[in-house]
């Protein structure tokens, strides 16, 4: 039996738009372990974020097969790959994707009352302290910086404790210092979570921070950039 976290095995991505169609990832296939941070690489448009969706199972393959945890995403219905990803996956994003209405608190508690969580307030408060948010606890997003924000992304995205964190350009909205703050906190974190991590990013920076880099060209893996 295998022991990866993730495999993605010959996976093919193809769209059709008025020109005909376009092949956006050609027979992607590769594995991750438990606790590995990996860091896909590539210019803008060479598949990339569409890779990352595949694999959290919110985008769908043309051809192929992933399995997170032993669950092959594309054999499930999407309330299956839902609940997957809930319990499974972890996310942070370029642009936060917090909710303005909600305070940073209740923004990490989120994902733990949807799961049923009876400890989620105490949950979320230790986890915002843990990335220094302790005394913006009752903040908004607007009222936040956005180093902040992305710091309750991280929290809201560790607390559920996931076996995978995919991350889109986490840094790509912040200015340098913040960036470096923010990827600081997230390494940190993977480690003390053992957490599997999938960063998409275009900083060369980070990505030689990861155990891997897979640098995607024209929707392919290129050669010899898979291993560490």
């Amino acid at each position: 039996m295998s022991s990866a976290i993730i495999e993605v095995e010959h996976v093919t991505k193809r769209v059709r738009d008025s020109t005909g169609e376009l092949t956006i990832l050609h027979d992607i296939s590769f594995t991750l372990e438990p606790r590995e941070s990996v860091a896909i690489v590539g210019a803008s448009g060479s598949g990339k974020s569409t890779l990352l969706g595949i694999i959290a199972g919110l985008d769908t393959p043309t051809s192929g097969t992933v399995k997170l945890a032993g669950h092959d995403l594309f054999a499930l219905d999407e309330d299956a790959r839902a609940r997957v990803r809930a319990e499974k996956i972890g996310f942070v994003f370029q642009s936060f994707q917090l909710m303005g209405n909600l305070t940073a608190l209740e923004n990490v508690m989120l994902p733990l009352e949807l799961q049923g969580r009876g400890d989620a307030r105490r949950a979320a408060t230790e986890m915002l302290a843990r990335v220094g948010l302790g005394a913006r606890l009752h903040h908004y997003p607007r009222l936040l910086s956005g180093g902040e924000q992305q710091r309750v992304a991280l929290a809201r995205a560790f607390v559920v404790q996931p076996a995978v964190l995919l991350a889109d350009e986490p840094t790509g909205s912040l200015d340098f210092a913040t960036g470096e703050k923010v990827m600081e906190l997230m390494f940190d974190l993977n480690r003390e979570r053992g957490t599997t991590l999938v960063l998409v990013t275009h900083d060369r920076a980070i990505a030689q921070r990861c155990d891997r880099q897979i640098r995607i060209e024209a929707g392919r893996i290129a050669p010899a950039t898979i291993a560490a």
